[in-house]
Formats: structure tokens, C-alpha cells, sequence
């Protein structure tokens, strides 16, 4: 059964349709990537899958039961989590207490026991503190755990905001550009570690516009042009697609995504 199944989903916001008719699947452990040019529609994609848009067409499923319009805390406890283009971080708490943000639905502990104190309150802390350093270790980022991080790199900071995501331990995993201003070591590690967390069984879903790094990891693309699915497939496939390389990919993109084969 597919994680997440999208069916002939689509909005339009006044006479602007942004999304229309489109559908996709992504299977457990596998990278599946949403390309496009700006204004395609990928972000909003992104958005009415994961509940902060509803769709006025079509459905969303996860796991074989429909979630279209719910809302986004509903999806996460529902094993769905996601990043943003923009960096959502708490630049005045440390990478730990940023991750231990993310540890929340995990916590066994209540609002009154947090006003009385109760010993149980600490023991959770405890558990949820050992949890978030658990995942900054899994992105190469425990050196960081007691840093501001406002004081810490564009590249680490995207990688502290997926340790938050893994923090829900999510069987679907959506990743919306997160090579966008990483230079070429930070997109390298980024590639290892998606890369790892799909071996692990969680399928990943990246909007991303590096296609060297697009083609490296995927197993599927989807090719988004006005709204529309232009073409899907392998990487070998859609970077061949003469309709892909007119509408997006150009010359330059071409030879970018064939180094990404060598």
C-alpha cells in the first residue's frame, strides 16, 4: 500500500487555478521529487496535502485513509510532518530544546502536572531531552546540541529543522527546498541524510531546484508546469523529456542533471 496516494487534487484562488488535477503516489522508503519553475504550483501542492489549504477537487490519503482537509496537527499524529521553504526555527533556543519542540506528541506528561511540578514532569523532560539528542545525532548535528541557534549556519540550521520534523517519527516525510542556499558540502551531507532516513522505511517527498541533487536521489520525479503534471517517471526519463527540458530544465538544467548520473 502507498504512503500517501493524491488524487486528481486541485484549488484556484480567485481566477487563478494554482493546482489542477493532479495525482501521484509515494511507497515507503522511497524519494520522491516535485520539480517545477516558480510558480508551478509545487509549494501549494505541498500545501493542500498537508492540511494548511483544502482542496475545492480531489482527494489526499495516507496509509489508505482518506485525510483531505484536515488539519495539520491531525496529520502530523497521523505520521505526517513536514518542512518549510523558510526557516521555522527558534532562533533563541538551542538546537536540543529545538528538537525537543518537535518531541511533544511523545510526552506522557499533562498541563497540571507541568503547573504542580510533580516528579513526573522531570522524568519526561529526561526522556524527551535523551530523544532530541538521539535525532541530532542521526544529522550529524549532537556537536550543536547547546548552541543558540541563532548562532549556527544556513546549512545546519536545515538539518536541525529536519531533525524537529523526525522528531514526530513520521512514516511520510515532505521537504520543501531543502538544499536552497546550502553550499556544495551542505548539500552533500543533505543528500546522505535523506538519503538514510528513506533506507529507513520513510517515504520522503522534496520540492527541491538543486537538479543535481534532484536526480542523484530520487526514484520518482514529478515535473509540475502551470499547475499541471507535465511528466513523471525516473530521473533518467523526466531529464530526457524534450517537454520537460522546454518548459523547465533548459540547456543549463540538462547538463546539470546528466552530471548528476557520472
Amino acid at each position: 500500500m502507498s504512503v500517501l496516494e493524491v488524487s486528481d487534487i486541485g484549488i484556484s484562488f480567485g481566477g487563478l487555478v494554482a493546482v489542477d488535477g493532479v495525482s501521484f503516489a509515494v511507497e515507503p522508503g522511497e524519494v520522491f521529487s516535485i520539480i517545477g519553475p516558480n510558480g508551478a504550483g509545487k509549494t501549494t501542492l505541498f500545501n493542500l496535502v498537508t492540511g494548511i489549504y483544502r482542496p475545492q477537487r480531489g482527494s489526499v490519503a495516507l496509509d489508505g485513509e482518506t485525510i483531505t482537509g484536515l488539519s495539520p496537527y491531525l496529520l502530523v499524529r497521523r505520521g505526517m510532518a513536514r518542512t518549510f521553504q523558510n526557516l521555522q526555527i527558534f532562533f533563541r533556543m538551542t538546537a536540543l530544546e529545538n528538537v525537543m519542540v518537535g518531541c511533544h506528541l511523545a510526552e506522557r506528561s499533562s498541563l497540571l502536572a507541568d503547573l504542580l511540578g510533580l516528579p513526573s514532569v522531570s522524568r519526561q523532560n529526561r526522556i524527551t531531552r535523551t530523544a532530541a539528542l538521539a535525532l541530532l545525532e542521526r544529522v550529524g548535528l549532537a556537536a550543536y546540541a547547546d548552541r543558540p541557534a541563532g548562532s549556527l549556519s544556513y546549512g545546519v540550521l536545515k538539518r536541525l529543522e529536519i531533525a524537529r520534523a523526525l522528531a514526530a517519527n513520521p512514516r511520510l516525510l515532505l521537504l520543501d527546498e531543502p538544499a536552497a542556499g546550502c553550499n556544495a558540502v551542505e548539500t552533500e551531507t543533505l543528500d546522505a541524510l535523506i538519503c538514510a532516513i528513506a533506507r529507513d522505511g520513510v517515504a520522503v517527498v522534496l520540492i527541491e531546484h538543486d537538479m543535481k541533487l534532484v536526480m542523484k536521489i530520487s526514484n520518482r520525479v514529478l515535473v509540475l508546469a502551470q499547475g499541471r503534471r507535465l511528466a513523471e517517471g525516473p530521473p533518467q526519463s523526466v531529464r530526457n523529456d524534450p517537454a520537460v527540458i522546454a518548459a523547465y530544465l533548459g540547456d543549463h538544467g540538462s547538463r546539470e542533471a546528466d552530471r548528476a548520473q557520472h
